[in-house]
C-alpha cells in the first residue's frame, strides 16, 4: 500500500508553479505520476503537497447560525475549527475548503479509531480527526470541522437533522462566502472574516456527518460545489421506521441525548420534548419527519454528489441511498457512487489507497477546477467480492428494468417456488411471527418447512442474474391478531466468499500496524491503523431486505389496528442493492414476520396467511427475468445452510465506552 511521506517546507521550484492572483484553482497543480486509472500512463494535472502542514494556521471561529435553538434570547454560534496552509494567505491567495460538520467531535469520535478533537491549553485546535487535514492542507485546501449546534463547543441544541442541525453547517458555508458573521470567541463581539477562502466548499462525512452534507446541499446554498456523503441518511423517518415498523428501541431524542454537550443538556429540555412528541413510537408520519426528509428537495441541489455506501449497512440501510440517488438522477445532478460489500464502514477502511487517490481527484476537479477527467469516467464502482471491484458507465446500468417475479406453493408447506408464473387464485402459505428468529435463521432453513417463515426459490439459474437498484415486494396477508410486522428478504443461494458484515468490524479487520497519509505533527500524526477484509465462506447471502408494519397498509403515513381474519395488502420497499446471483445459484424470496436484531417486535405474535395470487416482487433486473432450470426439489430434511451470523441489534446511540472495541475490530456505529 502506498505510504505518503511527510511534506517538507515549501521549495523554490514549487513557488514558480503558482499562478497569478485571481486564479487559485491551479495554485498547487502539476502533472501527477499516474494516469486516470491509477496506473502508469499519461500524466494528469493534480494538486501537489507544496505547502507546510507543520506551519499551517490553526484557528477557531464561532459562526452565527441566525437560529435561537435554545431560546436564550440570542442566536446560536457554532464552533468552527480550521487548519489551512499559511503560504497562500501570505501571498494574497484564496483557497477552497473541505468541511466535515459533525455532532461527534467530543462525545464519540470519528473514524475507525474514534478520534476526537483535541486542543492546547489556550483552546487552539491540535488534533483534527481523520486524514483530510494531513493530506489536503499541504495541497492547498483548508480543512474545516464544524461542531453542530448543541455539541462540543457550540451553542444551541441538537435537533437530529432539523433546522438547527442543517443551519449549523449551512451558516458556515455562508460565512466562507461572506454572507454570515463569524466571531473570534463564543460570546465576544470581535468579528472574523474568511478572507482566505474563495468560497468553494466541499462537504464530506460518514453517517450523521454525511447526512448533514446532504441536508445542506438540499437547501441549494451557493458556494457548496460538491458533497461526499458516506453511509448517509436521506430521510430520518426511514432511519427509525420502515413503513411503520420500528427499527430501534428509541427515537431521535435518544440520539440527541447521547451527542449533546453537558451544558446543552441543561438548556435543551424543550427541544428534547419536541423530539419525543413529534416522533411517536407508533410509526406514524408527522411534521417532524417532513422537516427531516431531504429527498423531495433533491431538485434544489447545486452540488455534485459522490455517494459511498455499504450494501450490507444495517445501520443506515441502503434504502436511504436508493431513494436519494433516484431523486438526484431525476433532478439531473452530476453524481458518482461506490457500493461496497461492507456494513457501516468508511472507504478509507475498506479501499484506502484507491479512496484517497479518487477523493483527491474529485476535490481537485470540483474545488480547484482541474480538468482531470474524473467526471467523464464510469459513474459506479461496485464491490463484487472482497477487494474485487467492477465499474459501470451509469448506475443502475443500462438495460435494468423492473421485472415482476411471483411466489407459488410447492409440495411442502412453506417451501415454494419463485418465478414468472402466477399462483392459482386461492393459493396460500402461512407462518407465525417468531420475534426470536432473524433473516439468518430463515435463510439457513429456506429449503425446510419451518413455522416462522415462507420461502420461495427459483431453480438453479442458467446464467448470471444481476439485480441493480431498488425493488419492492407487495404482500396480501391475513393476520390472526390486531397487529403484525412483515419482512421480505432476497437471498442468493449458493457458495461464496463475502465480507462478514455482521461481525464487529462489519466487513473489516483492524490491524496493529499503521500507515501515514499526508504530513503530521506531534499532536496529529496523520497515521492510521491498517485494515483488511474480514472474509467468510457461506452457502447463502442475504443481499436485500424490506420491512413494514401491516397496520400501515393504507400508505397514508398512519397506522391502524388490524381486524383479525381480514386480508390487507401492503408494499414493502426493498433496500437498494447491486448483486449478481451466479449461474448455478438460486434466487430466493423469504416472507416472514419480525426480523430479530433489526425490527422491534409488535405487541402480538400473529399467524399470517399469504394470498400468493396477490403477492409479488418487482425487482430491478439487468436483462430481464431469470432463466432457471426446472423448479427446485426440496428434500424433507434439508440440512441448514451456512451464512454469516444473525444481525447484531443495532442502536442509533453511539458506542460511548471501550466496549466498542471487540477482538481488535472497532464497531463502526458512527
Amino acid at each position: 500500500m502506498l505510504v505518503l511521506s511527510a511534506v517538507t517546507a515549501l521549495v523554490a521550484t514549487a513557488v514558480s508553479l503558482l499562478p497569478p492572483l485571481g486564479a487559485p484553482a491551479a495554485h498547487a497543480a502539476s502533472a501527477g505520476p499516474n494516469g486516470p486509472n491509477g496506473l502508469n500512463g499519461p500524466a494528469e494535472p493534480q494538486s501537489e503537497p507544496v505547502y507546510s502542514y507543520q506551519n499551517a494556521i490553526r484557528e477557531s471561529v464561532w459562526v452565527d447560525t441566525r437560529v435561537d435553538g435554545d431560546a436564550d434570547g440570542r442566536t446560536d454560534r457554532v464552533a468552527v475549527d480550521i487548519v489551512r496552509p499559511r503560504e497562500p494567505a501570505q501571498q494574497g491567495r484564496r483557497i477552497p475548503v473541505i468541511m466535515d460538520a459533525s455532532p461527534y467531535y467530543s462525545c464519540c469520535g470519528r473514524g475507525n479509531e474514534s478520534q476526537t478533537k483535541t486542543y492546547d491549553a489556550a483552546g487552539n485546535p491540535v488534533l483534527f480527526p481523520l486524514f483530510y487535514d494531513n493530506y489536503f492542507v499541504p495541497r492547498g485546501y483548508a480543512t474545516v470541522l464544524v461542531d453542530l449546534a448543541g455539541t462540543n463547543r457550540s451553542d444551541g441544541c441538537v435537533d437530529i437533522g432539523g433546522r438547527s442541525d442543517i443551519q449549523s453547517a449551512k451558516a458556515v458555508v455562508d460565512w466562507l462566502n461572506g454572507r454570515a458573521t463569524g466571531y473570534t470567541t463564543r460570546t465576544g463581539t470581535r468579528t472574523a472574516r474568511a478572507s482566505w477562502s474563495n468560497g468553494a466548499t466541499g462537504m464530506i462525512g460518514k453517517s450523521y456527518d454525511g447526512t448533514i452534507a446532504g441536508g445542506v446541499a438540499a437547501t441549494g446554498v451557493k458556494g457548496l460545489k460538491t458533497i461526499v456523503p458516506i453511509g448517509a441518511i436521506s430521510s430520518w423517518y426511514d432511519y427509525y421506521f420502515a413503513k411503520g415498523a420500528p427499527l430501534f428501541d428509541s427515537g431521535p431524542d435518544g440520539l440527541s441525548d447521547a451527542v449533546e454537550s453537558d451544558d446543552a443538556h441543561a438548556r435543551c429540555a424543550a427541544v428534547q420534548r419536541r423530539l419525543v412528541d413529534g416522533a411517536p413510537r407508533n410509526g406514524d408520519w408527522t411534521g417532524l419527519w417532513s422537516a427531516r426528509d431531504y429527498v423531495p428537495a433533491a431538485g434544489e441541489v447545486r452540488a455534485s454528489v459522490f455517494a459511498v455506501h455499504g450494501a450490507q449497512d444495517l445501520n443506515v440501510r441502503t434504502k436511504h441511498l436508493g431513494q436519494w440517488w433516484d431523486a438526484l438522477a431525476d433532478a439531473g445532478v452530476e453524481r458518482k457512487i461506490w457500493l461496497s460489500q461492507t456494513g457501516h464502514v468508511d472507504p478509507f477502511d475498506f479501499r484506502r489507497e484507491e479512496w484517497v487517490r479518487t477523493l483527491h481527484r474529485w476535490f481537485d476537479h470540483y474545488l480547484l477546477g482541474i480538468d482531470n477527467g474524473i467526471e467523464r469516467e464510469p459513474m459506479a464502482d461496485v464491490e463484487r467480492a472482497p477487494d474485487q471491484w467492477s465499474t459501470d458507465r451509469v448506475w443502475p446500468p443500462s438495460g435494468t428494468r423492473q421485472t415482476t417475479l411471483r411466489p407459488r406453493g410447492g409440495t411442502t408447506a412453506g417451501v415454494g417456488v419463485l418465478g414468472t408464473e402466477r399462483a392459482e387464485p386461492g393459493a396460500t402459505e402461512s407462518f407465525t411471527d417468531d420475534p426470536a428468529l432473524s433473516e439468518a435463521d430463515w435463510a439457513a432453513a429456506i429449503d425446510t418447512s419451518t413455522p416462522g417463515k415462507a420461502g420461495f426459490t427459483t431453480g438453479p439459474l442458467k446464467r448470471d442474474l444481476r439485480l441493480s437498484g431498488s425493488g419492492t415486494v407487495t404482500v396480501t396477508a391475513t393476520p390472526s391478531a390486531g397487529s403484525a410486522h412483515l419482512s421480505a428478504v432476497l437471498v442468493d443461494l449458493g457458495p461464496a466468499t463475502i465480507r462478514d458484515y455482521t461481525a464487529a468490524g462489519e466487513g473489516i479487520t483492524t490491524l496493529d500496524r499503521r500507515d501515514c497519509w499526508g504530513s503530521g505533527t506531534a499532536g496529529d500524526s496523520g497515521c492510521f491503523k491498517e485494515t483488511v477484509a474480514d472474509r467468510e465462506n457461506v452457502d447463502y447471502t442475504v443481499f436485500s431486505r424490506g420491512w413494514a408494519d401491516l397496520g400501515h397498509f393504507a400508505d397514508d403515513g398512519k397506522g391502524r389496528p388490524l381486524t383479525p381474519g381480514t386480508a390487507y395488502t401492503i408494499t414493502l420497499d426493498l433496500a437498494a442493492t447491486d448483486h449478481v446471483v451466479p449461474a448455478g445459484h438460486r434466487l430466493g424470496l423469504i416472507i416472514a414476520g419480525t426480523d430479530a436484531g433489526l425490527l422491534e417486535p409488535p405487541s402480538t405474535t400473529p399467524r399470517l396467511t399469504l394470498d400468493l395470487f396477490r403477492t409479488s416482487a418487482r425487482l430491478p433486473l439487468v436483462g430481464g427475468a431469470p432463466k432457471a432450470a426446472a423448479a427446485p426439489s426440496h428434500p424433507a430434511a434439508a440440512p441448514p445452510l451456512k451464512g454469516v451470523r444473525a444481525p447484531r441489534r443495532h442502536t442509533p446511540l453511539p458506542a460511548l465506552s471501550t466496549d466498542h472495541i471487540t477482538a481488535g475490530r472497532p464497531v463502526n456505529s458512527r
